[in-house]
């Protein structure tokens, strides 16, 4: 099998089966890049997870352009970011048709209830195999405790992650007596432009494609981001905003999957295509630009103190994202039976893929939620 068809089935399965968002994502990733097909090793995979979370764009897909990258090279990337992005675009489009001919969206929360707590156990197995890796000095456990404290008082998680960094560059050039040299990061935002007269698939482009530049954040930033461009110039209401960010949320794939279903309800099947391109688009020149990069920041002793540091942070934000989701999805007997199957199959003796986790989860879940 070509190397360019493995990236291709691999992310298409993931795309189909990834419920959870980024972390749940990525914890699948590592499952599936690091430990099952070997294409890099647990430090790499770590390091891109770092450097990813400093990029704006969804981290998760961004994160299947990396493998891809690593396996088949710049093909690669676009193939595993395609195929990883295509099911849930092709769901959200769906719906999206079903919610603008008939006013409601399809009932598929059963099913759901049965995969959240499964993918709690999936985040957790990634947290404690990457953690182990990232935690290399006592100063690096210190500098995680404090970037999970924070996290969990509500500082935003990419604010959190650059002070970290930053932090390290001023400690490792104290510490070795050296100056900080010329580490610079140039930042480039574009402008926003008014959206004068009648919607149009250009106007719908343009709009996901600022918001695609410039994201950092959860599935609720992108809300305030999409509340500012559509309903507060009145090109949509608010409601049809919650209920996209709903789908994003409830199909599997990444979360700006909601594009593709507001994208539909502005302007149809071109406005969903439009939608879809400009969310998605920038993500794959950034992925592009910072891959061959991260190798270069590990062989610098200054710059690979500050990965490390920002890799320590990253997984303390998923920690703290974890947490966040045990406190959300754990509500009842049901998925505390369906959280401890997950972690049965993860840890324990005879462990399950995250594919077979997940749709037996869901099957399990529904049935128990019919008791």
């Amino acid at each position: 099998m070509s190397k360019l068809k493995e990236v291709a089935l691999l992310f298409f399965k993931l795309g189909t089966v990834a419920f959870g968002g980024p972390a749940a994502h990525i914890a699948m990733m590592e499952q599936e890049v690091v430990e099952k097909r070997k294409w890099m090793d647990r430090q790499h995979f770590l390091d891109l997870v770092g450097a990813t979370n400093l990029i704006p764009g969804p981290n998760s897909t961004e994160m299947t352009m990396h493998c891809g990258y690593v396996r088949a090279g710049w093909k690669g990337l676009i193939v595993a970011g395609l195929c990883f992005i295509f099911p849930a675009l092709v769901i959200t489009g769906l719906m999206a048709y079903l919610y603008v001919e008939y006013g409601s969206l399809p009932a598929v929360e059963p099913f759901l209830m049965g995969i959240k707590p499964a993918v709690l156990a999936i985040i957790a197995g990634a947290i404690l195999k990457l953690g182990k890796k990232a935690l290399k000095t006592t100063e690096l456990g210190i500098i995680g405790a404090l970037v999970l404290i924070a996290s969990l008082l509500g500082v935003n998680e990419v604010l959190a992650l650059v002070i970290a960094g930053v932090f390290s560059l001023l400690y490792y050039s104290i510490k070795n007596k050296e100056g900080l040299g010329s580490v610079s990061p140039i930042l480039t935002i574009p402008g926003a432009t008014a959206i004068i007269g009648n919607i149009t698939s250009l106007k719908v482009f343009w709009i996901f494609l600022k918001v695609g530049s410039i994201l950092y954040g959860s599935g609720y930033v992108l809300f305030a981001y999409l509340d500012a461009e559509l309903v507060t110039k009145g090109l949509m209401m608010r409601q049809d905003l919650i209920d996209a960010i709903a789908i994003g949320q409830l199909t599997p794939g990444p979360v700006l999957s909601t594009a593709t279903f507001i994208g539909y309800q502005l302007n149809g099947i071109g406005g969903a295509i439009a939608a879809s391109i400009g969310i998605f688009l920038p993500s794959f020149a950034f992925v592009f630009i910072l891959n061959p990069l991260v190798k270069k920041l590990r062989s610098s002793k200054r710059l690979s103190y500050f990965l490390d540091t920002v890799n320590i942070a990253a997984v303390a934000i998923m920690l703290s994202v974890l947490a966040s989701m045990s406190v959300d999805t754990l509500s009842d007997w049901r998925s505390f039976v369906l959280c401890g199957f997950g972690l049965f199959f993860t840890f324990g003796p005879k462990k399950l893929g995250s594919l077979w986790l997940v749709i037996t989860a869901s099957f399990l879940g529904y049935l128990l939620y019919l008791i």
